[in-house]
C-alpha cells in the first residue's frame, strides 16, 4: 500500500541580492552568513523527517540550501538528490538583478496603479505581472505567462507524480518566492498573490491521483525547532 504522497517545498535561504533588495530571478547570489545559519537550523528541524529524494531548482542559491539541509539530515547522504530548471525563479529580463524598486515601480504603472500597494490591494492575477514584466523589459528575455504556467506545472507534478507511482512517501524540494506562491495559485485560483514567502519557510502540498492540496504555507517551525536544538 502506497505511502500518502508529501512535498516539502522549501524557499531557499537568504542571499546577498535579498538582502540588498535586489531582484533575483534567473539572477543568482549565494547564501549570506545568516542566510547559511538559518537553513542550518532548518536542517536540523527537519532531520529526522524521512525523505524518499530530494530536488531543487539548479540554480545556485537553491542547490546551496540544498546542501546544507541535507548535510545536517540523519540520513542526508543516501537520500537521492537531482536538480530541475523547471522549478527556478521566475526570469524578470533586463530587470533581473536590479533593485526591487525597479520592478515594483514600473510593473504597478504598466497596469495602470499609483504604486505598488495600489496594486497589490486590487490583487492582480500572475498573467498580469507576467505581461507586465514583458512590457517592461527591454532584452527581449522575460517568459510569456503560457510558458511560465507549463514550465512550472510539469515540474513540480512531474516530481509528484514519479514519488506517487513508486510507493509515495515525502519529497524534499526547494525552490523559490515567486514560483511557489505561483504553484499554490495554480492549484487554487482564490488564493491572493503570496509575495512574502520566509526564506527557509516550508509550503507543504499533498498529491493523490493528479490533484494537489495545499496543506500548510510559510511555515517557519522547522527553523525554530532546530534552533533549539542547536542551543
Amino acid at each position: 500500500m502506497n505511502e500518502p504522497t508529501t512535498l516539502y517545498i522549501i524557499r531557499h535561504g537568504k542571499t546577498m541580492f535579498n538582502t540588498i533588495g535586489r531582484t533575483q530571478g534567473w539572477s543568482d547570489t549565494p547564501l549570506t552568513k545568516e542566510g547559511e545559519e538559518v537553513i542550518g537550523y532548518l536542517g536540523l528541524g527537519l532531520r529526522e523527517t524521512e525523505f524518499k529524494e530530494a530536488y531543487s531548482s539548479d540554480s545556485g542559491r537553491a542547490m546551496q540550501t540544498a546542501r546544507i539541509i541535507l548535510q545536517e539530515h540523519l540520513n542526508g547522504e543516501a537520500i537521492p538528490y537531482g536538480t530541475d530548471s523547471r522549478i527556478r525563479e521566475w526570469c524578470f529580463g533586463s530587470l533581473d538583478g536590479g533593485y526591487d524598486g525597479e520592478l515594483w515601480g514600473v510593473v504597478p504603472r504598466i497596469l495602470a496603479f499609483k504604486d505598488y500597494e495600489d496594486m497589490m490591494t486590487n490583487r492582480i492575477s500572475y498573467k498580469d505581472l507576467a505581461d507586465a514584466i514583458i512590457a517592461a523589459d527591454t532584452a527581449n528575455w522575460a517568459e510569456p505567462y503560457e510558458k511560465i504556467r507549463e514550465r512550472v506545472w510539469s515540474g513540480f507534478e512531474d516530481i509528484a507524480h514519479h514519488r506517487e507511482k513508486n510507493g509515495g512517501g515525502n519529497i524534499m524540494i526547494v525552490s523559490h518566492g515567486l514560483t511557489i506562491s505561483f504553484l499554490m495559485s495554480l492549484i487554487d485560483d482564490s488564493l491572493p498573490m503570496q509575495i512574502g514567502l520566509e526564506n527557509g519557510s516550508v509550503t507543504k502540498l499533498l498529491y493523490e491521483n493528479g490533484k494537489f492540496t495545499i496543506d500548510t504555507v510559510n511555515d517557519t517551525h522547522y527553523i525554530d525547532n532546530g534552533r533549539d536544538l542547536a542551543r
